[in-house]
């Protein structure tokens, strides 16, 4: 079966309250149209078009990896005169789906189903039982329960609108006769529109049975139109994902405050605490235990590893056995070796800190090497920027760093060598020896603490 998509991407969103387009707002950090579009995606022998609108230029270039063809409906005259400028698109002998681009959540299996009821005489509609069907086009049923036609909530009588069996919009059905019932599309309505809608009558009428089915829950094909339910969709893709990962094992401390904002591959037995949130491809190994409040992007994070509460993370890398914060921020390209510790208010940035070695208090390491089991004291920072380039800090095996101290790079501190606390280091040190560099200590006993001055 060759299928042809339709992806109705044009609309303003107004209630959105927004300059950005409707369809680039985001679940996830993902925008809701590469949500469908990731989905149609997945059906076999699929051909996309996207109609798009408002804001076009910035759609195409904010989406241009999509695979799919662009069209432009430079005029806003309802869904059916949306699908009508892809028209010449379609093959008679294809099968058109229509979907949405502000309906995020659907899944494929929904669309499987569907498609799986098209015959040369049907058309399947997906549609809905909703608790609050306003705002929804209205399925009606003749006795039999034979569909006949959809009514638009603004054109529907006080009877019309009491039917709870809401239509999504998404359909599908053979490309010839879609294109068909596109040109006999009228705009006789209070809106004026073309209504896409009303091809349902057109099939009745050609003596098409309309053959329905559903999701598995309303959320899955609700639209977005305003912030509260972009919020609310946002929350349910969410829970999605914690339900899912505890499938795994994972143990989540409160599935409602949890983010997933790309891709998690996770080992067995885990522990994650609350607000924790993933962004990017991040890998977590086995028996890895993160406390609250944590962000971790583009991570990888071995085997064993425990990061406290507070934690950043972003494009590194964590050995197995490490432990991390709480307060700690490694920056990008970082790689932790194994059973390193990395305390509270530590920052790493773009360094290697070799296996066992610890950085446990308030320090900042960029741009450095640092060996195996090497100390670094409370309060030192490597001074890699003289305000134009970065320099690099070398710190060798078994170093111990004392508290205090400024490493101005380029410098390289020797192997098993101790730099006593307080001192700025601005030549490389030798192996085995300790080095300082500290005025002479003295003592005024003539100085007197400031007063403060009365007012006049």
């Amino acid at each position: 079966m060759n299928l042809t998509t339709v992806i109705l991407a044009a609309g303003k969103g107004t209630r959105m309250r927004s300059q950005l387009p409707k369809v680039l707002h985001k679940i996830a950090h993902k925008p809701l149209l590469r949500h469908v579009h990731d989905t149609a995606i997945q059906l076999e022998n699929n051909t996309i078009h996207i109609v798009i609108g408002h804001g076009a230029e910035l759609v195409k270039k904010t989406l241009s990896d999509l695979s799919a063809n662009w069209v432009e409906q430079t005029q806003q005259l309802g869904t059916g005169h949306a699908v009508q400028q892809v028209s010449s698109q379609i093959s008679d002998d294809t099968i058109a789906l229509i979907l949405y681009g502000d309906v995020p959540l659907l899944k494929i299996e929904t669309l499987q189903n569907l498609l799986s009821k098209i015959s040369e005489k049907t058309l399947a509609l997906l549609t809905v039982t909703l608790k609050n069907p306003t705002g929804y086009g209205r399925i009606v049923r003749n006795n039999s329960g034979k569909i006949l036609r959809i009514v638009e909530e603004k054109d529907a009588s006080e009877t019309e609108k009491q039917i709870v069996e809401g239509n999504t919009g998404i359909l599908a059905v053979q490309g010839k006769s879609l294109k068909k019932w596109l040109s006999q599309l009228g705009n006789d309505n209070v809106q004026g529109e073309y209504y896409l809608t009303d091809i349902i009558a057109l099939a009745v009428t050609d003596g098409f049975e309309i053959i329905t089915s559903s999701p598995d829950n309303e959320d899955e094909v609700l639209g977005v139109n305003d912030k509260l339910q972009l919020a609310h969709l946002e929350r349910v893709y969410q829970l999605q994902q914690a339900q899912n990962l505890m499938r795994q094992g994972v143990t989540l401390h409160d599935p409602n405050r949890f983010d997933l904002r790309g891709n998690l591959e996770i080992g067995q037995d885990v522990e994650i605490d609350v607000n924790v949130i993933f962004e990017g491809a991040n890998n977590i190994g086995d028996n890895v235990k993160i406390g609250a409040n944590c962000s971790i992007k583009n991570a990888t994070i071995g085997d064993n590893v425990v990061i406290f509460p507070n934690c950043v993370i972003e494009n590194a890398t964590v050995g197995a056995s490490s432990r991390i914060g709480p307060f700690a921020r490694l920056r990008p390209e970082t790689i932790l070796a194994t059973d390193t510790h990395i305390g509270n208010f530590v920052e790493i940035k773009k360094s290697v800190i070799g296996p066992g070695s610890k950085i446990n208090h308030l320090s900042y390491i960029g741009d450095s090497l640092i060996g195996k089991k090497v100390n670094i004291g409370a309060g030192t920072i490597t001074c890699n920027y003289d305000g134009v380039n970065k320099f690099q800090t070398i710190i060798e095996d078994g170093a111990f760093i004392g508290s205090d101290t400024q490493l101005v790079a380029p410098v390289t501190v020797g192997k098993n060598a101790t730099i006593g606390a307080g001192s700025t280091i601005t030549r490389d040190t030798p192996d085995e020896q300790l080095t300082l560099s500290r005025n002479k200590q003295i003592s005024v006993p003539t100085w007197q603490r400031p007063v403060k001055k009365e007012k006049l």
